[in-house]
């Protein structure tokens, strides 16, 4: 958006609306930067392999707004055609699923659209890299956010703009909202107030609560960063972890990696302030403490925090991964940068520096695009089908290594012919699949409702893996343009 709008004639622009921050892929979260970065200007548009057009502002309007406002429409799935069919959807006859549903609340699935049906919700206080802009400005995001969950899992999704920028007043709203979903998805809530509102409504409301600007980020950099590490030949328990912003994504993804084996005293968050270590008392938050590390005692750059270190993640700002950092890290390193639109390091500027390097970025312009709506789409599939009381650590778990697992397998002649200038072979170019994989449908919700049944959360358990796997796929038959 930044570039769309430079590339605007003077009186096209908007003085009073400032570019963009960025944001961590789908995250957000301070990170430390480097004065040499802040000054840096991005690498030049023709650098960018397989750059597609600039979207402008007038096609961007264009499209939400013709030929109808807005992405998505509501379409009735019962007949409504004659006097009968009325008095079967609305009074009379609407009383009697009214009255087996209050005799037995379970009947709710079997009666409404309650099973298939999840709530997009945002207050608008970090919306994309723009920021604060308030609920109703967020609503062409979250309807964006809806028509995903439907094109890629078949999952109806309604937008829910609260304007609540109070965390406690946002609470006290979305607790009583369970009647009418299967499960909700919290979006674009700012850090800390994203842990607190997760935390407090999974444990008020009888549905499953989700924070995917947290989770769905993690799910995806944890499958990618499984395979870059097999191909590397290096352990998760022998590896040194720096990450670059501890916001939602980057708390979320340290957390999710420790789980998976890194060492804690091994993993090293950097904020806007250095390093964040057992003591620090600077720009702290109870979050935070779960990730500081001992050791280090004292204020550490991101510069020196990247000295030996494997991996670098970064969730933070453009350009903060410089020559230094690069440099200082160990032989091979896996280097993560997910801030969008602007990777903290061009994988062009990061193969110069190291060679020997395995990069990915939240962009699709780029081999190995760490996007989490390979996540997000068929947890909550899983989720609704197999009517999990909450999304937890074991699901979570699953999703990532299914990801990961699917990379390694031949990929369908529909994504190479869609994506034909991509190197499609497991490797340092391809360590995780393209969003439009036809296949995702089909194998990470059977992991993720396998998990569930195994730790215990799943009310309804699928039994028939086999044919649950069909009927997942006939859900978007069609919707990919690999399929079509």
């Amino acid at each position: 958006l930044a570039q769309a709008l430079e590339q605007l004639p003077p009186g096209r622009r908007s003085p009073s609306r400032p570019p963009p921050r960025n944001r961590g892929a789908m995250g957000g979260g301070a990170s430390a930067q480097s004065p040499a970065a802040k000054d840096a200007p991005p690498p030049a548009a023709s650098s960018i392999p397989n750059k597609p057009p600039a979207i402008g502002t007038k096609p961007a309007l264009t499209y939400h707004e013709s030929p109808n406002p807005g992405k998505f429409v509501i379409t009735p799935t019962k007949p409504m055609a004659t006097q009968a069919d009325l008095a079967l959807a609305y009074s009379p006859g609407v009383a009697e699923p009214c009255l087996a549903i209050k005799e037995n609340p379970d009947d709710a699935y079997a009666y409404t659209n309650k099973g298939n049906m999840v709530a997009c919700i945002s207050n608008g206080t970090a919306v994309l890299g723009i920021g604060n802009i308030g609920a109703l400005a967020s609503k062409p995001v979250m309807e964006g956010k809806s028509v995903l969950f439907k094109k890629f899992a078949g999952v109806n999704c309604i937008d829910l703009c609260v304007d609540c920028p109070d965390k406690d007043d946002f609470i006290n709203t979305v607790k009583n909202l369970a009647p009418s979903f299967g499960a909700v998805n919290l979006e674009d809530i700012k850090g800390p107030d994203c842990f607190y509102v997760e935390e407090r409504l999974k444990e008020l409301m009888p549905i499953p609560v989700f924070h995917d600007d947290q989770h769905g980020t993690a799910i995806v950099c944890l499958a990618g960063l499984m395979n870059a590490l097999e191909i590397a030949k290096k352990e998760f328990a022998d590896i040194k972890i720096v990450c670059n912003g501890a916001g939602a994504a980057g708390i979320a993804c340290m957390k999710l990696i420790q789980a998976y084996g890194a060492k804690p005293q091994n993993c090293w968050v950097c904020d806007t302030n250095g390093v964040i270590y057992k003591g620090r008392v600077k720009g702290m938050n109870s979050f935070k403490e779960t990730l500081a590390t001992s050791a280090v005692t004292e204020e550490t750059t991101l510069e020196k925090a990247c000295a030996g270190a494997d991996v670098l993640i970064g969730v933070s700002s453009p350009g903060v991964f410089t020559e230094a950092c690069l440099k200082a890290l160990a032989p091979s390193p896996v280097i993560f940068a997910m801030a969008n639109p602007e990777p903290e390091v061009r994988p062009e500027v990061a193969k110069k520096h190291r060679p020997d390097c395995i990069i990915a970025t939240g962009r699709s312009d780029y081999p190995n695009q760490i996007n989490n709506v390979m996540a997000f789409p068929f947890l909550f599939r899983a989720t609704l089908d197999c009517r999990a009381s909450q999304i937890n650590e074991e699901m979570k778990m699953a999703a990532a290594k299914a990801l990961a697992g699917l990379a390694k397998l031949p990929v369908p002649a529909a994504v190479k012919a869609a994506m034909n200038e991509r190197e499609w072979s497991f490797g340092p170019e391809y360590i995780i699949p393209t969003p439009f994989d036809p296949r995702l449908i089909s194998v990470l919700p059977v992991a993720v409702v396998q998990a569930a049944a195994a730790s215990g959360v799943a009310r309804r358990p699928v039994r028939d893996t086999v044919l649950y796997a069909e009927e997942c796929a006939k859900l978007v038959a069609g919707n990919s343009p690999a399929a079509a």
